[in-house]
């Protein structure tokens, strides 16, 4: 027998709606990453008196970057209940093919040839998951290695400098609009249009979908394949969009770019409240928890903290967000 359910009469009050007090509470824990970011600020603010200049602001803004972008492609990765771990090798890749490519092809098919060795790793590792089933861990640390191998072969394990011809892109990289630098423009513009792909059209909805619960997807009849593919070919293509920013920035194409930062766009990612098992995680959250990365290792900066330490106190914050997020979770369901 189906149970009939009575809504509340006009002007009756839910409880949810009659206790401010849980209604702030419940706010502060869906906002926390926002508000760990707020106490950085502030705490920041009162480490080095040089954190709140406009130059340090710049350059906490530049120096997300890379990061921030390829974020935006882990995240509809681990949204599909996958990882990819070989972002800052694809990265890598990207950069030395449009630096070595510039002085043949020009700057605009330099460029091309770079985001398409993105799009194609991104296609293998989508393929071999999707298609063939194959642990998303596994597969991407093998093109993570095979990635990097291929970024010292074509270089041969040099940097390439990007030359005259490319003038247009260390511009790009130097310059600021208004008082932004421009490749964090560009990031931005990556979000919103990651937060738009989520929120309004069907092909997010069905990646975020596919991590809820990926069976039941499938059998309403949707390719699941197909989404789980996507996902991959825009992780990969922001991969290689971040390391042609990078080079950009320090006007070499170097195949030591992006050594690492699987491990940071991961943690950016999970502070943001992302869950590694797949479904959740929001655009404007993983931007909250780039940001807060890149305040964290400025304030390290600036306090003189060792560059080994810096690594000690990024993998306990990654624990502590993992468990703020699980805490996060048990509050939500109460």
């Amino acid at each position: 027998m189906s149970k009939t359910i009575v809504p509340p009469l006009a002007g009756q009050q839910t409880p949810a709606a009659s206790s401010p007090g849980k209604t702030v509470w419940s706010a502060a824990v869906r906002y926390n990453t926002v508000l760990i970011l707020v106490v950085l600020l502030v705490a920041a603010s009162f480490v080095s008196p040089d954190f709140m200049t406009g130059p340090n602001m710049s350059n906490v803004a530049r120096q997300i970057v890379s990061v921030g972008i390829m974020s935006m492609g882990m995240l509809l990765v681990v949204l599909t209940g996958g990882i990819d771990l070989s972002v800052g090798s694809v990265a890598a890749l990207a950069s030395v093919t449009t630096a070595l490519l510039i002085p043949e092809y020009g700057l605009s098919g330099a460029i091309a040839c770079g985001l398409l060795t993105g799009v194609v790793c991104g296609a293998i590792c989508g393929t071999l998951i999707s298609k063939y089933r194959l642990s998303s861990f596994v597969v991407t640390l093998a093109m993570m290695t095979v990635a990097r191998g291929m970024a010292l072969i074509v270089s041969k394990g040099a940097p390439a400098m990007v030359d005259d011809a490319g003038q247009a892109l260390l511009d790009f990289g130097r310059d600021t609009w208004w008082i932004f630098p421009q490749p964090t423009v560009l990031m931005l513009l990556i979000f919103a249009a990651g937060g738009l792909f989520l929120a309004l059209t069907r092909a997010g909805r069905i990646v975020r979908a596919i991590g809820s619960n990926e069976e039941a997807v499938r059998l309403s009849g949707v390719p699941v394949g197909r989404h789980v593919m996507l996902a991959y070919v825009v992780s990969g293509l922001l991969a290689a969009t971040a390391g042609i920013i990078s080079t950009a920035r320090a006007g070499v194409g170097a195949p030591t770019i992006g050594t690492g930062d699987e491990l940071t766009v991961i943690a950016a990612v999970v502070i943001g409240g992302a869950s590694l098992a797949g479904g959740r995680g929001t655009v404007l959250n993983t931007l909250v928890g780039v940001i807060t990365l890149g305040v964290i290792g400025n304030i390290m900066n600036l306090a003189s903290v060792p560059g080994y330490h810096q690594q000690v106190v990024m993998g306990i914050i990654i624990i502590v967000a993992i468990l703020a997020q699980r805490g996060t979770g048990a509050l939500r369901s109460k």
